[in-house]
């Protein structure tokens, strides 16, 4: 099945629950923007979760385990600007449909912070976007060439890197500098998925099963 088919599928799925629904069965339209709006929360919500999920813990992993590594990094320079993008955009559909829902002047405190959490997942993965990733890449590339005059990166992991670096100043200090800029965007990203986890919580304790 290829990539239009799926999504055809999925929108015909998708249309089939919202024609059935008690919402859209009803008369009242007030509740049927409500109905929408936690629709478009809950679905850009556990999209961005799986999505941050996947790519932190079990995507990201299984892949640098398994790639070369120059081949591994030239993936996550084409595969981070779509992540980011996508957990961002379902962030701040997110935070518009919850904070529409919720007006800050009438909500609890926990609905306040809850805002602010999602607020932050929003801002962390902007951030990844527009800044850590970037630098990111740039760098990753200078590293890749310096690497491919040393005739290392095509194989799995970071040994004959780490023996390179002793022997060539220039490649150490590219290490240290890719570690840091790696580490302030993984920092970033847990931010932005600790943010969305703590909500996950929150959406847990208002179901009725």
């Amino acid at each position: 099945m290829g990539w239009l088919s799926r999504f055809l599928a999925a929108v015909a799925f998708f249309a089939a629950g919202v024609l059935f629904s008690p919402e859209t069965l009803g008369s009242n339209s007030v509740t049927h923007l409500s109905a929408y709006l936690k629709l478009a929360h809950l679905l850009c919500f556990s999209t961005a979760f799986g999505a941050a999920l996947w790519v932190t813990f079990i995507g990201g992993i299984i892949m640098f385990k398994n790639l070369p590594r120059h081949q591994f990094g030239n993936l996550q320079s084409k595969m981070f600007p779509a992540y980011f993008s996508l957990v961002g955009i379902c962030c701040a559909i997110s935070v518009a449909a919850f904070g529409y829902l919720h007006p800050w002047k009438s909500a609890s405190t926990a609905e306040k912070y809850q805002l602010g959490f999602l607020i932050s997942s929003f801002a962390f993965s902007l951030t990844n976007y527009f800044v850590f990733t970037p630098m990111t890449i740039e760098v990753m590339k200078q590293r890749h060439k310096v690497e491919r005059e040393e005739n290392i990166g095509t194989e799995i992991g970071w040994s004959k890197n780490r023996e390179a670096a002793k022997a060539n100043p220039k490649l150490a200090a590219m290490n240290k500098k890719f570690g840091m800029i790696h580490a302030l965007s993984s920092l970033a990203n847990i931010m932005s998925f600790g943010g969305l986890a703590m909500h996950s919580w929150y959406l847990a304790g208002k179901m009725n099963l």
